[in-house]
Order: C-alpha cells, then sequence, then structure tokens
C-alpha cells in the first residue's frame, strides 16, 4: 500500500496549493454523491456521477486503475467496511453507506470519504456515523508541526473508546499523501500519544477512522477489495486529507477553505 522510501514528503506552499485544487475537487464530488443518495439508486450510478464532476473539474480519479481497481469511487454498505466497487447494488431504505473518493491535478492527490444515511436509519446506525466523523476531527486536530504522528491515532481512539462499545479497525490505516496517493507515513486510528516522527510544516496526511458496531476484525471478500466486518457489524468511515501548516492544519478536501 505504501510505496516508495519511508522519507515523508515535505511540500512547499505552491504544492500545497495544488493539492488544495484537487481535494477541492474531491469535496465537490462527495457532495454531489451525497445529494444523489437514495433508496433505489445503485451504487454504480454514484460512481458515473463522481465520474462526471472529477471530469468536469479538470481533475483525474486517484482510484480508477490503481492496483486494478475498476472504478471511480469506492462505495462500501453496511458491514462493508472499505474499498467496495460500486456495481448493481441498490440501496434500500435504513443502509448506510460509505464512500470514498480520491482525485489528483498535476500530479497531486487529494483523497476523502464519508458515510452517507439513507432514509431514516437506526439510531445506534446514526450514532456510529457521528462518533467516527467526530473522532476524525478530532485527529485532525493534532496535525499540528511538533505534534507527534501518534497524537493523531491517540485522538481518534480516545474519542471512539469514551463514545460506547464500538470496534476500531486496526488493519487499514491513514497514510501519508502527496504525489502518490498512499504514501509513507501509515497514520493509525488507535496507540499510545507521543510516539513516532514529529510532524512538521509541509506534510500532508489522510486521517480515516473506520469504526464498527461489533469486533474490529475485518476480511478481504471474494472480489480482492471489498473489506468486510467478520461479525457482520456494520462500519462506517471518515476521511480528510490535512496539510500541516505554520497556522495550524488545513483541511484539504473541505468544500470551505477550512483551518483548523
Amino acid at each position: 500500500m505504501f510505496g516508495g522510501r519511508e522519507k515523508i514528503e515535505i511540500k512547499s506552499a505552491d504544492q500545497l496549493a495544488t493539492m488544495r485544487a484537487a481535494g477541492l475537487v474531491v469535496a465537490k464530488t462527495l457532495e454531489a454523491v451525497r445529494v444523489a443518495v437514495r433508496a433505489g439508486v445503485t451504487t454504480r450510478e454514484l460512481d458515473e456521477i463522481a465520474r462526471d464532476v472529477i471530469s468536469s473539474n479538470n481533475a483525474k480519479p486517484s482510484f480508477l486503475g490503481y492496483h486494478g481497481y475498476p472504478a471511480v469511487i469506492c462505495t462500501s454498505v453496511n458491514e462493508e467496511v472499505v474499498h467496495g466497487i460500486p456495481g448493481d447494488r441498490v440501496l434500500g431504505e435504513g443502509d448506510l453507506i460509505s464512500i470514498d473518493c480520491g482525485a489528483f491535478i498535476d500530479g497531486w492527490h487529494g483523497d476523502a470519504a464519508i458515510s452517507v444515511l439513507v432514509g431514516d436509519v437506526s439510531p445506534d446506525v446514526a450514532e456510529l456515523s457521528r462518533v467516527t466523523q467526530e473522532a476524525m476531527w478530532s485527529g485532525l486536530g493534532q496535525a499540528r508541526a511538533g505534534n507527534r504522528l501518534s497524537d493523531i491515532g491517540h485522538a481518534v481512539e480516545s474519542v471512539i473508546r469514551a463514545a460506547g462499545d464500538y470496534g476500531v479497525v486496526e488493519e487499514y490505516v491513514g497514510h501519508g499523501i502527496g504525489t502518490s496517493m498512499h504514501m509513507h507515513p501509515p497514520v493509525p486510528n488507535y496507540g499510545r500519544p507521543g510516539e513516532g516522527p514529529h510532524l512538521k510544516v509541509g506534510m500532508a496526511l489522510a486521517i480515516e477512522p473506520m469504526a464498527t458496531l461489533g469486533a474490529r476484525h475485518v476480511s478481504v471478500l471474494e472480489d480482492d477489495w471489498t473489506v468486510s466486518t467478520d461479525d457482520g457489524s456494520w462500519a462506517s468511515h471518515w476521511e480528510h486529507t490535512v496539510a500541516i501548516t505554520e497556522e495550524g492544519p488545513w483541511v484539504l478536501t473541505a468544500l470551505d477553505d477550512l483551518r483548523l
């Protein structure tokens, strides 16, 4: 997953600006797909919307063709955690769909994910999504120069553990991002604070907690992509790309120019 050397890529201000342009395309794409989510729509139809938005914004999809991946977005429904392939699946009332999207401009990538509730969902499912999103924002807030890498994962895990008996997926983690979609360092969603490399201005990270209503254990399905919980419990996935700047965390994949 993590290609190249162990060195963490440092970006210039101009390079981060290009990443912001790519991140804004990701944000627009996810918003268009979010609006289209409803009972009766297929995940393939959502992928077609994403393809059109990325193309119309003069960007290219990061996922399409990545290690052979066949689609523009990942659509993971209910017990599927990540990397679900869009297809003929029809969304139903009460479903939870996690949608992951990446795009690049001039070789610089943005990556983000949202969980969307389909109509009226059960309270525990809605709370799972809320907690996972809150955990993401807590992790993003730790993306500050001088902090240590593990401060992010500790912040993410602390929110989830405090909220209830949720599973925190360990096999799939956040990552560095820039000239490649997946770069060093891996960014776990758990762990003790104060460990790992110091965060520096110019780094960019994708922070993406994945939590479940049951146990944390997951497996890859027969399509060699879709990751699902072993116990069938439902999962939520939220993600943003963030740059570490002198002024603090800059969320590159937000619709607004968001600095924490």
